[in-house]
């Protein structure tokens, strides 16, 4: 087992992306704080299925944007377990909205979860951590695959692998941060586009599929585990080869 006895906070962790790295992050031992702001029978649901593998997990509710509720979680995670070996910041949102339609609300919610929650999550975490790692869950969008739709996902996306990069320099050597950049992933997140969208933009993935969220899990997975023990500051894209 990769992450025997080991202790990991991963958000947004109710669904897609989130409930993958989980599961597989249980299956290699580690014990799991599932935090969600919605699902909550998604969430427990997710652990009892942690709980089926022989590992420890629990829920907690948090609004990864609100300092207070970020501290009130990593403080109950730590009296629950002790410790918080790894932080995987996997919450985020997004609002497919023509630009004329785009507010400044749209854009402040958009960067208070995506961004600046990933960074209020490794500054309250890493108070904890004396030696781990914090993979950030960032998106080809942030890279080169923009869209006027979603401008300040795209933004967001871009700050956050930007803020890896500063982060793995803030917290080195003891602190290990990285990045993964998903292209097209079948998630809730992406459930509803138009057929005829989904359809073209599978033309420009090499692979000609989307992903799933069990491949994104496990690059997530290598990074945090010894197999990836000179790797800091980096972003991984996991895209099928998206042009």
């Amino acid at each position: 087992m990769k992450l025997k006895n080991k202790v990991a906070l991963i958000t947004g962790a109710s669904r897609g992306i989130g409930r993958a790295t989980a599961l597989l992050f249980a299956k290699e031992g580690a014990n799991i704080i599932v935090n969600y702001f919605k699902a909550e029978n998604e969430a427990n649901s997710v652990v009892q299925d942690i709980k089926k593998m022989g590992a420890d997990a629990i829920t907690i509710k948090c609004d990864v944007s609100k300092e207070n509720e970020v501290k009130q979680m990593v403080d109950k995670a730590i009296k629950k377990f002790g410790k918080i070996d790894i932080l995987v910041n996997n919450a985020g949102i997004v609002f497919d909205v023509p630009f004329k339609d785009r507010t400044v609300e749209h854009w402040k919610r958009t960067l208070d979860v995506n961004l600046i929650g990933a960074f209020i999550c490794a500054k309250h975490v890493t108070s904890h951590m004396k030696k781990g790692h914090i993979v950030n869950i960032a998106s080809t969008n942030g890279i080169n695959a923009c869209s006027p739709e979603s401008m300040d996902y795209d933004a967001s996306k871009a700050g956050l692998i930007s803020l890896t990069k500063t982060l793995a320099q803030a917290l080195a050597p003891n602190v290990m941060v990285n990045c993964v950049a998903p292209g097209w992933v079948d998630t809730d997140i992406n459930k509803d586009l138009p057929k005829d969208y989904v359809k073209s933009e599978t033309q420009n993935i090499l692979l000609k599929r989307f992903g799933k969220p069990e491949e994104i899990a496990k690059t997530v997975l290598f990074l945090v585990s010894d197999d990836a023990s000179f790797i800091t500051g980096t972003t991984v894209v996991v895209a099928g080869g998206y042009q």
